[in-house]
């Protein structure tokens, strides 16, 4: 009473507020599964929303392994005397995307797939001495920008590449590719969930002596398609988020 006695008694609420009585943990959760089931999930139907979203199975003990403090971050340990714990999984990771994607080098601290995707393209630049690079117009639009916004200080031309039949035209690209083309970036699953033809792509890129970067949105794909180093890729970029997330936006 005396934390509010110089509150007026003509602004003190004098019944109580029309709210619901206050609920166990396990009542909340009942109640917010009750919820839930109003809405259409991707397990009550079949997904096809495409766009790296796409229905994934993650185990207990990678949830579990999350939580662990040296997985919170995903910055480069700079003093390897005092981060043992941290460099020892790093290193399990490299070892198993290189066996995914049947690359020989891995770098696995990059923050996410978009950066990866500008890093790949700034790396096709210095390896080239070229400054012209080809996007898929089935690329994640918002990789798409994310790379832009790397490139725009380099003065970079890009060329954006139409498709056809959901994948990528292939004699479009047969055209736009000349001698002075650093690269080309190929989503794949792309945007549209096609699988895009990387072998055929790559001799084609090949020809005219430019480099291949495939972009992985959905890396569970890698499970199921050929690796990419088997299909003459370059340079690979993605995102693993969805070896240990669930479905988000």
């Amino acid at each position: 009473e005396d934390l509010i006695e110089n509150i007026p008694q003509s602004l003190r609420l004098k019944e109580e507020l029309s709210i619901p009585k206050a609920m166990s943990e396990s009542e909340l959760e009942d109640k917010i599964c009750r919820i839930a089931k109003k809405n259409a999930d991707f397990y009550s139907i079949k997904p096809l929303i495409g766009a790296g979203s796409y229905r994934h199975f993650i185990p207990e003990a990678v949830k579990f392994l999350l939580q662990r403090e040296e997985f919170w971050t995903c910055y480069t340990p700079y003093q390897p005397e005092l981060s043992q714990g941290t460099l020892q999984p790093i290193f399990e990771y490299q070892s198993y995307i290189s066996r995914l994607t049947k690359m020989e080098v891995i770098i696995p601290s990059i923050y996410d797939g978009a950066s990866a995707t500008a890093e790949a393209a700034l790396m096709s630049l210095r390896l080239t001495h070229k400054n012209k690079i080809i996007i898929s117009n089935l690329l994640h639009p918002h990789y798409r920008e994310t790379v832009k916004t790397y490139l725009t200080p380099h003065e970079t031309e890009i060329i954006d590449l139409p498709y056809k039949n959901g994948l990528v035209d292939m004699e479009k690209l047969k055209i736009l590719i000349e001698e002075d083309v650093a690269s080309i970036i190929i989503q794949n699953p792309n945007f549209l969930g096609g699988i895009e033809k990387m072998a055929e792509i790559s001799g084609i890129v090949h020809s005219k002596s430019a480099l291949l970067i495939n972009v992985i949105v959905e890396s569970m794909s890698l499970g199921t398609l050929k690796a990419p180093g088997e299909m003459g890729v370059d340079i690979v970029a993605g995102n693993a988020q969805s070896f240990g997330m669930d479905l988000n936006y």
